[in-house]
């Protein structure tokens, strides 16, 4: 099988592998290889150096054969080899990552549209407007996204950006000191126009390092530099790190980004596919877009490897094939599965109603709101069909069930209290331990 053939297949594992693995984790050991060659039961992983050869071949083998064997067939083996410098980092351009991630393919919609345009201005016009920019929001929502795309939007501008991650931030400091090199690290952080740090929750608790960025943000803000954070809560529940940083960071803008509703996940999905010029049936991405509900990493990932899937058996790519493809990697789906009755049971009592009236024919304002927001939870957070739902909801047809979650996705965008309210509801669904039928 040819070079280009290991690479599809390995791009598919790295998109399995990003959600087994954590964040620092990925980046660290396997965001910079590549798929050399795949023939005679036989998988060579390219990878930029010795060190990162011999971690993965102790730590990680297992894993990445176990993945590779979802891809293709029983009795593969791994075997970890130096590369290039320039196969080896693929797509990636320099410390600020992968060059794929860009504001023009970043899907926007009200969940994301603050964070978006407040990004944009900075990357265009780096410490005129919100300093610091403080971004927050869910693991897999394009944090990394904005920040990656800041970045590269920055260097095309001949600004000096520097993007790295908090953990990185942390061990360079820590090998600053042991090698009392300090100074030369103070000179690569705080003479730049622009510094990026992703994962800033990652400072709590060290407190050597936060206060040397505390110093670093300081130097940089005095002199107009901008500064954009992202992490995966909002300053204020950062609890156990320093105030003074705390305070500083909402000296700009905190601009949050939220779980993407169901048409938001299609439009990604659509979008994706574009990107890597592939067509997929409408129903096969309603199908992802509907089991795959709070991150958006994952989402692609599931696109990628029902993709690889129908390529390696030669099969043309249905709703049915993706399930097949995505079974092992999408248990979670399975286990969050909301059940009608549990839905309604929950939602009646939030709005002091009872199951019946969303069942029944009562049209007041509340018990229709309620009914709507039901009728959403359940299309958002089960297998069943427009149809079920409506046969749930007191034998009212489709329509009736699409124009409901159509107006709850609408009015979540434009109602913080209804969205709140709304994603308490499926939190409380998601801990139930009744779930399921």
């Amino acid at each position: 099988m040819e070079a280009r053939s290991a690479q599809e297949i390995w791009e598919t594992a790295l998109g399995e592998l990003q959600l087994q693995v954590t964040k620092p984790n990925y980046r660290t050991w396997l965001e910079k290889t590549t798929g050399s060659s795949y023939e005679n039961n036989r998988f060579v992983v390219g990878v930029p150096n010795t060190f990162v050869a011999e971690y993965l071949a102790r730590n990680q083998r297992s894993l990445i054969e176990k993945t590779l064997i979802g891809l293709t067939h029983p009795g593969i083996e791994v075997h970890f080899q130096v590369a290039s410098e320039a196969a080896a980092t693929g797509q990636t351009t320099g410390p600020g990552g992968n060059a794929r991630y860009t504001f023009d393919n970043f899907v926007v919609r009200q969940s994301n549209r603050l964070a978006y345009t407040a990004a944009r201005s900075v990357a265009e016009k780096p410490g005129a407007s919100y300093n610091p920019l403080f971004i927050y929001g869910g693991v897999g929502l394009g944090k990394t996204h904005l920040m990656q795309a800041i970045y590269h939007l920055a260097q095309k501008e001949n600004f000096k950006a520097l993007y790295v991650s908090a953990e990185q931030f942390t061990n360079e400091f820590v090998s600053a000191l042991q090698a009392k090199s300090t100074a030369e690290f103070r000179r690569k952080y705080r003479h730049v126009d622009m510094l990026l740090i992703d994962d800033i929750q990652f400072l709590v608790g060290k407190e050597q390092t936060e206060e040397s960025f505390f110093h670093t943000f300081n130097e940089l803000h005095n002199a107009n530099r901008q500064i954009v954070l992202a992490s995966d809560r909002p300053p204020k529940s950062l609890p156990d790190m320093g105030d003074r940083l705390c305070s500083r960071f909402e000296w700009g803008l905190i601009a949050d980004i939220q779980p993407p509703n169901f048409e938001t996940r299609l439009a990604i999905l659509k979008a994706k596919a574009e990107q890597q010029e592939i067509e997929v049936a409408l129903d096969v991405l309603e199908f992802i877009a509907q089991r795959i509900q709070q991150n958006i990493r994952e989402l692609e990932g599931s696109l990628n490897r029902a993709v690889a899937y129908a390529k390696l058996f030669g099969a043309i790519l249905t709703p049915e094939l993706a399930a097949r493809a995505m079974q092992d990697i999408t248990p979670s789906s399975n286990k969050t599965a909301f059940a009608p009755e549990l839905v309604m049971k929950v939602v009646a009592e939030r709005f002091q109603l009872t199951p019946a009236d969303l069942v029944g024919r009562k049209r007041d304002r509340a018990t229709a709101l309620a009914r709507q927001v039901a009728m959403y939870l359940l299309k958002e957070g089960s297998s069943c069909s427009l149809a079920q739902i409506g046969l749930e909801f007191g034998n009212r047809d489709h329509a009736t069930v699409i124009h409901a979650c159509r107006k709850i996705a609408s009015d979540m965008d434009g109602d913080p209290h209804l969205r709140r309210q709304v994603l308490d509801i499926q939190k409380g669904l998601q801990r139930s331990p009744r779930t399921r039928r």
